[in-house]
């Protein structure tokens, strides 16, 4: 199957996106540990999600990287 070349709008749209999951996904992390800090009366949860946020954001960075040097190589 020939790969077509993507336009600038639709890579423009798709990087757009990247801005957005790095952080929403980093605070969704956070805030998920935070309420489990609430439910379990502990204090440590909240980095642990935190930290857990931060990787999803990058592991989605990395794998739509990827995604698009191998488009551009085909």
């Amino acid at each position: 199957m020939v790969a077509r070349k993507k336009s600038f709008s639709e890579q423009a749209a798709e990087y757009s996106t990247l801005a957005f999951v790095l952080p929403v996904s980093t605070f969704i992390g956070w805030l998920l540990g935070h309420l489990l800090d609430k439910a379990f009366g502990t204090g440590y949860l909240n980095i642990v999600g935190l930290i857990l946020g931060i990787v999803a954001g990058f592991v989605k960075l990395i794998r739509q990287a990827m995604q698009d040097i191998h488009d551009n190589e085909g």
